[in-house]
């Protein structure tokens, strides 16, 4: 299988429906309102979205790796603030946990994806990734309804 682009990763996917989730919680009155909270989780959910995709970029899977293990942690930073906005009362007990798993959910299958891109680079002793070109030339983004 080849992934060309970094859209058809799955873990890219749930990351881009996790940063969904947040907007919406964050447009709430209260927590609008809260300017650096409300923009840490906000840039906590990207990030994680955005590393994939840049770590999809780079070259090799060791550093592919590299960049998915921050996108691990900042799922785990949007988890954490939403103890903050829980406990400001910005989101209810239910937005908190839907958050939550969702970030779970993320965290999980990045994890599954770092130790495939692990095992296949031991399997094959190579740092090109047999999910991948090698570099892309000429793909222009599109956008993706889920």
């Amino acid at each position: 299988m080849t992934i060309e682009r970094f859209e058809d990763i799955e873990s890219w996917q749930l990351a881009r429906q996790l940063t969904r989730q947040v907007y919406a919680c964050t447009a709430g009155r209260d927590f609008s309102r809260d300017f650096g909270l409300r923009d840490q989780i906000q840039r906590a959910a990207g990030s994680a979205m955005h590393n994939i995709a840049e770590g999809f970029d780079s070259g090799s899977d060791t550093e592919f790796t590299r960049f998915l293990r921050y996108a691990q942690r900042s799922c785990t930073e949007v988890q954490s603030e939403l103890y903050v906005a829980l406990d400001q009362k910005y989101i209810s007990e239910q937005q908190f946990r839907e958050v939550f798993e969702q970030a779970e959910r993320v965290h999980a299958k990045i994890g599954g994806f770092i130790k495939y891109l692990l095992s296949s680079t031991k399997d094959k002793a190579t740092k090109d990734s047999p999910l991948r070109p090698a570099r892309r030339q000429g793909t222009k983004g599109t956008l993706t309804k889920d």
